[in-house]
């Protein structure tokens, strides 16, 4: 399955997975972008992404992990 930037929740559990330990809240958007386009099974363009895709990826990420 790909993934795409629009795909928040799916990209959210793959770094649940990736990076099990990690607060959410404490990754600066730069390691998110970095760690978002090492996914696997990434499949989108790595310069289309936005601060506003990257909020929404991170909270929902906070949100699975503590949900």
């Amino acid at each position: 399955m790909s993934l795409f930037w629009d795909d928040t929740y799916e990209i959210a559990a793959a770094l649940i997975q990736s990076h099990p330990e990690q607060d959410p809240l404490e990754v600066p958007f730069t390691t998110l972008h970095k760690w978002i386009t090492e996914l696997a099974e990434f499949d989108d363009d790595p310069n289309s992404a936005s601060e506003a895709k990257l909020e929404a990826i991170q909270m929902a990420w906070y949100e699975e992990a503590t949900g």
